[in-house]
Order: C-alpha cells, then structure tokens, then sequence
C-alpha cells in the first residue's frame, strides 16, 4: 500500500512528559524506549493535524467504524512497518504517549484519534498561524535522512512537522520546512544565532522572509531576462540594418523570371533549383504569380549559369517553360529598394511575435 508523503513527511512531536515517567498498564513506572518513542511519533503523525487532512485512505478507514483504524491496517504503512509490525511494541509506546491525542480499543486492536481532539478548522485564522509557525532551513547535505533531521531538531523546540523538499526527481533538495508548536518557538529557533548541521552552515528563514526572498529572486531573474532579451534584439536590429545597408550596395545579385508559371508553383520550387549553386537572400515572388525576383547574397548570373548546367542547359520551373534575366540598371536599383522594404517590415514582423 502506498503512503503518501511516508518518505518526506514525519511528525517530530515531543512528549512534554514530566519528570516522573509514565506509568504502565501494570502500575510499574517505565520511560519510553527509543523504538516506544518513534512509534507514537509516527502514529501520532499519521492522526495529528498536518496529515490527516491530506491523506485519503486513512480519511477513509475513519469513516468505516466511528473513527477507530485496526492495527492490522497501521502497520501497512510503510514508516511504521519499517519500525515494527509488533501491535504489543505499539500499544504500550501509545499507552506511555503524554500527548493525549489517540485513544485504544478495550480489546487493544483498534486505535482512533481521540474526539476530544479535533482537527483544526481550516480557516485563514490557522492557516496565517500555521505560515507563522513554519520555518524554512537550507544546507543540510543531499545524503541526510529524515532521522537525521529528527535528531538534530530534538532540543530546539517543539516541532509538529517536517517536510523535506525534494526535486522533481524526488531527490532531497537540502532544505525543509519545519512546524513548531508555538509561533514563538518558531521565532526563537529562527533568531537562534549561527546554526549548523554537522559542519554545514545553515541559512535559515521565517515562511514569510522565505517567501519574500524568493519573490525577489523571481523579479531579479525577470529582470535580467528582460534585459537580455533586449540586448539580444539590439543585436538582431543592428545586425539587419548593417545588412539592409549592404543591400544598397549590391549590384549583379537580382535574377528575374517569368513565364507561363504552374499556379501551384512556390518558392520552395525556387530553392530546390538554385540552393546547390548559389545562397538565396530573399525571393520576391507569390503563389500564382507569373514572375518573381530573386535576390542572390553572390552574383546571379554565376548562381544562374551553374542551376543551367546542372539541368542540361534549359531550367523550368516545374517543367514550364520559364525566362531568366539578370536585373540591371535603374531596374535593379528599383527591385532592390522594394526588396529591402518588404524585408524590413518583415523583421518589425519578427520582432512584434
């Protein structure tokens, strides 16, 4: 069976036991042992108030018989198996649990969140309660563990909840999000000066602050992404009008044609025929036109002479009968400005999309 949030999620409540332990089912005074400890943690998180509301089977088991989960059905869960699926282990380590927040069956098979402790009403009065109870730490290493975490935490304040946040590979990203009890023990673990884990220094942040700094990370990057996207358009801009000024220049790079040309013929027919022979510029030309100009970056007529000898001296487009002619004069300097404002408005074009 799977459980949800088993791998990332661990309730880290403290038994504010007193200095007597507690007392068993037979009267003797016994403290919890480690293994006791951990159970009625997990158990306790199973039922506490930051998984519960999340977690849809054992929302749905609540609902099968008055609130009450059989043990046979807890130790299915895969945290709690792997601590112990011995129902005598979890029942004395719930018996010795100071936290009050989980009742068992008389016949011992059974286990429920007690009634008298409800689940919190999910109002913005909680909710801005819980955000002001989370904290946000970042620098433990990649290979640190849930217990690990755990045990470091231990000493520095009651903490309800652990999330280990983790990629989108579900590999542990270094940081957590940790809920105290109290807003102020959130607050005096957060002013605690210089934390570490192991030898790691510790950035650790309020929610809030966490929040705040990564909003302004966003606008930074924003930022930078807009001004690289506008460096990048200066360069484009410059680059097109260096090259529409050189068009100015050009002579012996037009080549027209005409004819009888196919309806259907396109530019692609154009490239097919010259692309090994010579780099198109620009084709001036429409679908169903029956004459075109071709912009060459070299010389159209060596572009012109290399397409005839690759066809066996005659060259149609789509096997029509077709005219070439290399644009000279005042014609050219005419073509050649038509060319250069149809490619400027493409480029504002570009540059709009």
């Amino acid at each position: 069976m799977s459980e949800k949030g088993d791998s990332e999620l661990a309730s880290v409540v403290e038994n504010k036991q007193s200095e007597v332990p507690a007392v068993s089912e037979n009267g003797v005074n016994e403290a919890m042992s480690d293994l006791e400890k951990k159970v009625s943690q997990q158990i306790e998180y199973y039922f506490g108030d930051h998984n519960l509301p999340r977690d849809k089977f054992l929302k749905e088991q609540i609902k099968l018989d008055d609130g009450w989960v059989t043990l046979e059905t807890m130790i299915k869960f895969n945290r709690l198996s792997s601590l112990t699926t011995d129902f005598t282990v979890i029942i004395k380590a719930l018996q010795k649990s100071k936290t009050n927040l989980l009742e068992i069956s008389e016949d011992k098979t059974k286990i429920r969140r007690s009634p008298n402790k409800p689940l919190p009403e999910l109002n913005d009065q909680y909710k801005d309660s819980l955000k002001k109870r989370t904290i946000y730490a970042k620098g433990f290493s990649l290979e640190t563990s849930l217990d690990d975490i755990k045990e470091w935490l231990e000493g520095k304040g009651t903490v309800e909840n652990v999330f280990m946040r983790k990629d989108a590979q579900r590999q542990f990203k270094g940081s957590i999000f940790a809920v105290f009890d109290t807003v102020e023990a959130a607050k005096n673990f957060v002013e605690t000066p210089s934390l570490k884990y192991k030898d790691n220094d510790l950035l650790v942040l309020s929610k809030s602050d966490y929040y705040n700094m990564k909003a302004e990370e966003k606008k930074k990057l924003q930022l930078e992404s807009k001004s690289k996207s506008n460096q990048a358009k200066d360069r484009q801009k410059k680059a097109e009008d260096a090259e529409m000024e050189s068009l100015y220049e050009k002579t012996g790079c037009l080549l027209k044609f005409s004819g009888d040309l196919d309806d259907s013929t396109s530019r692609e027919n154009l490239h097919e025929l010259f692309d090994p022979h010579g780099e198109i510029k620009w084709i001036d030309f429409s679908r169903g036109a029956k004459n075109g100009i071709i912009l060459f970056k070299g010389s159209a007529k060596e572009a012109l002479e290399k397409a005839k000898e690759a066809h066996g001296g005659t060259l149609t487009l789509k096997n029509k009968e077709t005219t070439w002619e290399i644009v000279e004069g005042d014609t050219e300097k005419e073509a050649l400005k038509r060319i250069i404002e149809d490619q400027q408005e493409s480029f504002k074009k570009k540059r709009k999309g």
